[in-house]
């Protein structure tokens, strides 16, 4: 049921209503639900059952009076086919075919708008995704996190919401240090498995390929960073340093990139101790009385904030533990008018909710209760050919992004030719499909082989297979698509077709109640069953057939789902092919 007219009928109940409640103090809200069970109706409202007993009435006689009064009037008539009273006192609704039918004519005229609202107009969400420390290319969970922090935005974005998308760069630390001395042991000729290679060093192959372009003395960049020249001197720790995390960061750029994700800010972790943020925010919670020595180290008392113990702030040495940066960070973030934000990272980060979050509250700025949110992801695990891949000769001890997608568009980096054209769409689909189609505090199998594979069981194909089949099916006709806009709906009374409307009008509320639950995983679900309905249909009934009426109503029908489906693909970012 569109928005439209189910705020029609919440009218028509609530002008109903108003010569049972007049003199008292009721103010009541009707509410509109689904059925679990379609046989009851297309909607249903228990309004009755919640003012029996208050006006003391019968709530299967209140119910009958309130239907009477709805079905009264021409608009009621026109919305509403039948009414039934079942049980206690619910009404069950069905709505007239033109009602059902109305979906078409709304998709065709708002196009790639449709399902989209201003419910957030006026409002900014920072969503900061990936996060990746730059120490190495993005790995599979990076392309979780990548897959669901884009759906999420777009999913605030089609609310009407001021959306930004931030990428946060651990680059300090002790991370950032072995890094620097892994390329090192590498520019002096050490390499995995010498007696002088450092324990803690990052073994993968990128390692070697740094620590040559440092030797040749090459310029690398990131996307938003100053050009870093590599001086070549093996003892010069920090040119070594710089260059490779500039390195690294052009990759991470590159990975993304073949992802198909663009941030519109990145953040560097070294931004905030350069500029004073960490010893500002250190400095505010002394002040604040919530924090204490001992044992020549700085507490915060997080156990005032609900934490499990009392943690660390600088220790002894004088350096401060990862979580007070990722304070002063989010202070910045309220600070920049954030008043939402959302953090989406691996399940590994839970330990910090807590800690971070007293922070926030110790300081005194006003910033609330349970800020910022977190989805937190579980592990994702690669299967190809049948085997758990744990590896990538790229990475070294894990499977990164791009292999992933590589693989899952037919293409293995490693083999193909350096020169041949490589189309990587396919992969990049699969990957976002799949990485969203799960919750994301579930743990997720990627199976490579059922991303190449062209069947139903590829629910990214069986997506886009409907979508390519309506093309073909509006190809055949070849008639004027724009016309199909105004063509009369009447001859879809077939029960698939009903079905196929119902999906159809589902479409906005799916996106609401995707956002809410900040579950974008909601949109591939539904995109699966509106394919499966689609697919039921197409077989069930013949689309260019020689009566003309249903023919172009039929079409319509057609053309509308593929927008939607359309809509639903862009929205996860994930293409609609016109041919399979």
């Amino acid at each position: 049921m569109l928005a439209p007219q189910k705020q029609q009928i919440i009218d028509l109940f609530n002008a109903a209503l108003q010569p049972v409640i007049a003199g008292s103090e009721l103010t009541p809200t009707v509410t509109l639900e689904r059925p679990r069970d379609p046989s009851h109706g297309d909607v249903a409202c228990n309004i009755a059952m919640q003012l029996a007993k208050p006006l003391k009435k019968n709530p299967r006689e209140l119910a009958q009076a309130l239907v009477a009064a709805v079905m009264a009037g021409a608009a009621g008539k026109g919305l509403i086919e039948a009414a039934e009273i079942a049980g206690p006192g619910f009404i069950n609704l069905r709505l007239t075919a033109a009602a059902k039918q109305q979906v078409v004519q709304t998709v065709l005229q708002q196009g790639a708008e449709f399902g989209k609202s201003q419910l957030g107009a006026g409002k900014k969400v920072l969503v900061e995704f990936v996060s990746a420390n730059p120490t190495g290319p993005l790995h599979v969970g990076h392309g979780r996190q990548g897959a669901l922090g884009d759906a999420l935005s777009a999913l605030f974005e089609v609310q009407g919401f001021d959306v930004t998308r931030e990428f946060y760069y651990n680059d300090a630390g002790v991370q950032i240090a072995t890094l620097a001395t892994s390329v090192q042991a590498r520019a002096n000729g050490f390499k995995p498995g010498d007696a002088e290679w450092p324990e803690s060093a990052y073994n993968g192959d990128y390692i070697a390929d740094i620590a040559q372009d440092f030797l040749a003395r090459k310029t690398v960049a990131a996307s938003d960073g100053e050009p870093a020249t590599a001086s070549g001197d093996v003892n010069d720790i920090e040119s070594i340093r710089k260059f490779a995390v500039a390195y690294l960061r052009r990759e991470q750029d590159l990975d993304l990139l073949a992802f198909g994700v663009k941030f519109d800010n990145y953040y560097l972790e070294s931004s905030l101790y350069k500029d004073g943020k960490v010893n500002a925010a250190v400095e505010a919670l002394i002040a604040a009385g919530v924090t204490y020595e001992l044992d020549d180290a700085l507490w915060l008392r997080t156990t005032d904030y609900g934490d499990d113990k009392d943690r660390v702030m600088r220790k002894k040495d004088g350096t401060y533990t990862y979580f007070v940066p990722d304070v002063a960070y989010h202070i910045v973030k309220w600070q920049r008018g954030f008043g939402k934000v959302i953090n989406v990272q691996g399940s590994d980060h839970h330990g910090t909710i807590a800690r971070v979050r007293a922070g926030l509250q110790a300081v005194n700025m006003g910033i609330p209760q349970g800020y910022p949110d977190y989805i937190l992801h579980k592990m994702v695990t690669v299967m190809k050919n049948g085997e758990e891949v744990k590896i990538s000769k790229r990475a070294g001890s894990y499977v990164t992004v791009r292999d992933l997608i590589e693989w899952s568009s037919g293409e293995d980096g490693a083999e193909a030719a350096a020169d041949a054209p490589r189309d990587l769409t396919r992969g990049r689909d699969a990957v976002r499909f799949f990485l969203i189609s799960r919750k994301a505090d579930t743990e997720f199998v990627f199976d490579v082989d059922l991303a190449l594979a062209k069947s139903d069981e590829n629910p990214v194909y069986y997506v886009q297979y409907a979508h390519a089949r309506i093309c073909s099916v509006l190809a055949q006709w070849t008639g004027d698509e724009a016309s199909l806009g105004s063509i009369d709906l009447s001859p879809l009374t077939a029960p698939r077709e009903a079905s196929l409307l119902a999906k159809l009008a589902e479409y906005p509320d799916m996106l609401q109640h995707a956002l809410e639950e900040l579950g974008p995983h909601q949109v591939a679900f539904y995109l699966r069953d509106l394919a499966g309905e689609l697919h039921s249909y197409y077989n069930a009934e013949r689309v260019l057939v020689d009566d003309e009426a249903l023919k172009l109503a039929r079409l319509a029908l057609m053309h509308a789902t593929r927008q939607v489906l359309r809509n639903g693909l862009a929205l996860i970012g994930v293409s609609a092919p016109a041919r399979m």
